[in-house]
């Protein structure tokens, strides 16, 4: 790929990033209010994802469930276009400008590795501030006097009151999340991608566009189920570690994630898994089917290709881009 194009890489990603939030947000505050409040010994408890979003609508109004967008909206925007675009460069820069007719584990995982610890130092100060502004809903137990106006009011109070470093509370744990998560997501995207290209590739050029978009649809929202099935206890602990009042309190994962479990058993480390699988499945499925769209309207080629004859009546390999 062309360097005059690497740019392109990154504004796919961004508007992948925008996609993930317009359809997963609403999931996402259901996630962080079960995680804050249903893990605590004292305070207000949820029955389910369902009874937290009624909860929200009957107390809040739709809006409710945007709430904390905003730095969603630029964090995951810049966040997603870093991920893709270090993730696509990585993958090249590692496979040596060979392309593969299959996909390389010992090539994704580190590149989609490296892409999620990049993008976690972005994240963290992103996910505190939306964390700490979705668990401070009607339902909440935060004195009304204590609560954050605005995005802004709420990123500048947490630097007056805990220092910079404040601001990057729980930096070690979304690292970890990210790293290992996006080495997971990516693999499956890979893969599932590629196998279902190598079944469906003889169809008619008639419904390509829309065998494309019902491949990422799949292949997306799998590696979405598989990213959260794999990461979901590190995000609880993020959550508290994000959202405690007491500026002196663990920031350990480990650590949290033990006490969590003696007092709720392993139940208590997947909570929110429910309004979690749920948002995981569209909103990377809407992530990656964008993505491949921008990439596509960009004019970058994917770089999975599938070997398929040339001439039937030869030996010789050719490579198809199914983008």
């Amino acid at each position: 790929m062309a360097e005059s194009s690497s740019y392109k890489e990154y504004v796919a990603g961004l508007v992948a990033g925008v996609a993930t939030v317009i359809t997963g947000h609403p999931f996402d505050t259901v996630k962080v209010k079960l995680q804050k409040h249903n893990t605590e010994a004292h305070g207000v408890s949820y029955r389910s994802g369902w009874h937290c979003t009624t909860r929200i609508l009957k107390t809040e109004g739709f809006r409710g469930l945007y709430r904390g967008a905003t730095p969603s909206f630029v964090g995951v925007a810049f966040e997603s276009s870093l991920l893709f675009g270090v993730y696509s460069q990585t993958k090249q820069s590692l496979q040596g400008g060979v392309q593969s007719s299959c996909p390389q584990p010992q090539v994704i995982i580190p590149s989609a590795a490296f892409g999620g610890a990049l993008i976690s130092f972005v994240l963290c100060p992103s996910e505190l501030v939306k964390c700490r502004m979705q668990v401070q809903g009607a339902d909440s137990l935060v004195p009304k006097s204590s609560r954050y106006s605005g995005p802004l009011d709420c990123a500048l109070k947490t630097v007056k009151t805990e220092g910079v470093t404040g601001i990057f509370r729980g930096g070690f744990t979304t690292l970890l999340r990210e790293s290992s998560g996006n080495a997971v997501f990516f693999s499956i995207y890979e893969y599932v991608r590629y196998y279902m290209h190598s079944q469906l590739k003889a169809a008619s050029s008639e419904n390509s566009h829309l065998i494309d978009a019902g491949i990422g649809i799949l292949s997306g929202g799998l590696g979405g189920v598989a990213f959260w099935s794999a990461v979901l206890p590190l995000d609880v602990a993020k959550t508290i570690i994000q959202t405690s009042p007491d500026k002196s309190s663990s920031r350990n994962p480990f650590q949290i994630l033990s006490s969590i479990y003696r007092r709720a058993g392993l139940k208590g480390c997947y909570t929110g898994l429910g309004p979690t699988i749920v948002r995981a499945f569209p909103a990377n499925a809407a992530a990656i089917v964008t993505w491949e769209l921008a990439m596509k309207l960009l004019g970058i080629k994917h770089e999975s290709k599938i070997p398929e004859r040339l001439d039937p009546g030869t030996d010789d390999i050719g490579y198809k881009s199914f983008t």
